[in-house]
């Protein structure tokens, strides 16, 4: 397919989408956004996603439980989306959608598979 993009080009794009879904659904954009795509993954990790009121929060271990809880439960909500936006990019089905969040140090990973090795074209 001679319109699909290249990895460093769908790299880009996954990592603007996911700044300007952090920004529309959190409300404020990460400080530093990574993304790779390693054959079917799509691993996106972004520094510096905590509000002051959650960074307030994950200094005690109950807080830092709420802040996880409550990250976990908004990107639920949009997951439909950024399932959507992955696909679009990628060109491939997302299958999956993993996040975890590090509230101490105020990162998040997301970790998207799909359906076919989006490298092999790269090869």
């Amino acid at each position: 397919m001679e319109n699909e993009r290249t990895r460093a080009e769908m790299e880009v794009a996954i990592r603007n989408a996911l700044i300007k879904f952090e920004q529309d659904f959190m409300g404020r954009g990460p400080t530093d956004v990574r993304a790779f795509i390693v054959r079917d993954l799509v691993v996106i990790r972004l520094k510096g996603v905590l509000t002051p009121a959650e960074r307030q929060l994950a200094k005690t271990p109950d807080g830092v439980d709420m802040v996880k809880r409550i990250r976990q439960t908004l990107i639920a909500q949009g997951r439909d989306r950024l399932v959507e936006e992955v696909s679009d990019i990628t060109g491939a089905k997302v299958l999956g959608i993993f996040m975890d969040i590090d509230a101490q140090i105020g990162e998040k990973v997301f970790v998207f598979t799909v359906g076919r090795d989006l490298e092999a074209r790269d090869r």
